[in-house]
């Protein structure tokens, strides 16, 4: 059965920590300072599924004991655009996004963020242009995570392309599959 969206709707909660200790036991974990800007008041602008997503997500980085998978530091996660300096529109180039709309999770490797959209989509903020990049999205917190995961699982060698490749045109999702900026592209 090919894998999709719907069914990953509650892998931060159901399957993330099994994964993480599979495949990234051996990483340090995050830490973030005490004072990190809380998420609840974002919390309150998503969809249900988001929310619990994004709560489950913030819990397990604030323990101090998920494994550092991806870039989530103390200047990336919750950043905050405006005591920044930084601006924030979307794909169009043109309309002001607020900074309430978004809550960032994680760096890309680069001052470049993932950040969770107020709908519940994850979008990648380039810090160049200030822009939230439209060809590559996913349409969860969830799907993303299922994805990041494996990409780097990919990187670190514990996992191969022809593992992952199929489920992630399965998922077609434009921040994986996009010919020039999906995560595909960056494994071949």
């Amino acid at each position: 059965m090919a894998l999709t969206v719907a069914g990953l709707t509650g892998y931060v909660d159901r399957d993330l920590d099994a994964d993480l200790a599979r495949w990234f036991a051996d990483e340090p974990p995050i830490s973030l300072p005490a004072d990190t800007r809380p998420v609840e008041p974002f919390l309150e602008r998503l969809p249900a599924d988001a929310a619990r997503a994004l709560a489950a997500f913030d819990q397990r980085v604030r323990s101090g004991k998920m494994p550092q998978f991806i870039d989530v530091y103390d200047w990336s996660y919750a950043f905050a655009f405006g005591e920044n300096e930084c601006g924030i529109v979307d794909s169009d180039y043109e309309t002001q996004v607020p900074e309430e709309d978004v809550f960032a999770i994680a760096a890309d490797g680069s001052a470049n963020l993932h950040v969770v959209l107020a709908d519940g989509r994850v979008a990648h903020w380039f810090h160049e242009e200030e822009v939230l990049e439209g060809d590559t999205r996913y349409d969860t917190l969830d799907v993303f995570l299922w994805s990041i995961v494996r990409y780097q699982a990919v990187r670190a060698g514990r996992l191969t392309l022809a593992e992952i490749e199929a489920d992630f045109r399965a998922l077609d999702q434009p921040g994986a599959v996009h010919p020039e900026l999906g995560l595909l592209r960056y494994l071949k």
